[in-house]
């Protein structure tokens, strides 16, 4: 694999000020002039709710917008009539990191979905987008070209934590009304294990969208959908491994159109997390070509990271990982093994830096004192 190549520093400080404008944009859409921002007390910790009285008297609507102490979100709310949208603006900033920086921009129909589940609230309410439209946002976020071919998708994946979805009293429109904007023949997927509700949606040209919660339920939950009060009538298929994975988001930007405010996970779950899953893909007639994505995926995150020297980021998220049991560890070493020696060195070498700093003992984490030792990490 070809070194990672950096994005000039005009670029990154574009995307920068994009992020920023895009976040402001999406408050001067979402909420009118006329309503107000209330500080509510839920089980001991505050959340800010946007209020908009009903006409004619009548009860007034109350959503939720995100908890007061995101400092992003509470400088918003305060500075809440002061911001302005610039669309032209940027689109002109879309463009330039996109023809000029070549950051890549997701297929129109991916884009037009996102952007649709974002303007009917899904990030506001702590939505999480994942897979490998997520992926796409990287480059931009660690300011590094990543492989190109491991972008290709015809699905987007969102996910959201289920004690969210009951806790913030609030949802998005109908699920079928929001993607049927994008294109009418959106339809349900029936689930298998209970054809009453649907995780899945697929247009007639075969664009998938699906919706997926941590499994945080005993194994027998597993395949089972689980109802989720935020997302439009939708319900979201339990996963192991997902909690470690959107917990914590940070904030991106989309390259579509005027940019696409979203939350993705940080770009060190990630790709611990794609070793892990890339080990354990189910015996299907797809499997290998998602394990060898996902790995590719992880790779490529990783030697940016490298490169960045933010080894203590990845040494923090890959003990994270590596202390929550023996199947954790096992998947990780399992993916790890499948790499080259060249990689398989730099990688250890850049945790062991890491876990050091973090105060950790190496001997703990299977990462010999010796960084080019590389058998400790294969499977035993």
């Amino acid at each position: 694999m070809a070194p990672a190549q950096r994005l000039d520093i005009t670029y990154q400080t574009l995307y920068s000020e994009l992020v920023q404008r895009s976040l402001d944009e999406s408050f001067t859409s979402e909420f009118s002039a006329n309503g107000r921002f209330v500080a509510v007390e839920v089980k001991g910790k505050k959340y800010w709710y946007f209020d908009t009285p009903k006409p004619e008297g009548g009860a007034q609507d109350r959503r939720y917008v995100g908890p007061v102490d995101d400092p992003e979100i509470t400088k918003r709310v305060e500075a809440f009539k002061d911001l302005k949208a610039d669309l032209k603006g940027r689109r002109r900033l879309v463009s330039t990191l996109t023809r000029e920086a070549h950051l890549p921009r997701p297929l129109p129909m991916t884009g037009q979905v996102v952007e649709a589940l974002a303007k009917a609230g899904f990030f506001r309410m702590r939505g999480v987008l994942v897979g490998t439209v997520a992926y796409q946002c990287y480059s931009a976020v660690l300011g590094t070209r990543l492989d190109a071919v491991a972008m290709q998708t015809g699905d987007a994946d969102f996910a959201q934590f289920h004690e969210i979805s009951v806790a913030i009293k609030d949802s998005i429109p109908p699920i079928l009304e929001v993607l049927r904007q994008v294109d009418p023949t959106f339809r349900e997927i029936p689930s298998q294990a209970d054809g009453r509700v649907s995780t899945q949606f697929v247009s007639r040209g075969k664009f998938k969208v699906e919706f997926l919660t941590p499994n945080q339920w005993s194994d027998d939950q597993a395949g089972k959908p689980v109802p989720m009060p935020a997302l439009g009538g939708a319900a979201a298929l339990p996963l192991r491994f997902l909690d470690y994975l959107i917990y914590e988001p940070i904030r991106a930007v989309l390259l579509h159109g005027a940019g696409v405010p979203v939350l993705i996970p940080s770009p060190e779950r990630y790709a611990i997390h794609k070793l892990i899953v890339g080990s354990r893909r189910k015996e299907d007639r797809d499997a290998t070509a998602k394990s060898s994505k996902d790995r590719l995926q992880a790779r490529s995150i990783i030697e940016a990271m490298i490169a960045n020297r933010q080894h203590a980021d990845l040494a923090s998220s890959f003990t994270e990982a590596w202390d929550r049991g023996d199947h954790w560890r096992a998947a990780i070493r399992t993916s790890i093994a499948t790499y080259d020696d060249g990689f398989q060195n730099s990688f250890r070498t850049e945790l062991a830096k890491g876990v050091t700093e973090l105060g950790s003992k190496l001997a703990d984490y299977d990462l010999a004192e010796k960084p080019t030792d590389t058998a400790t990490l294969r499977p035993k």
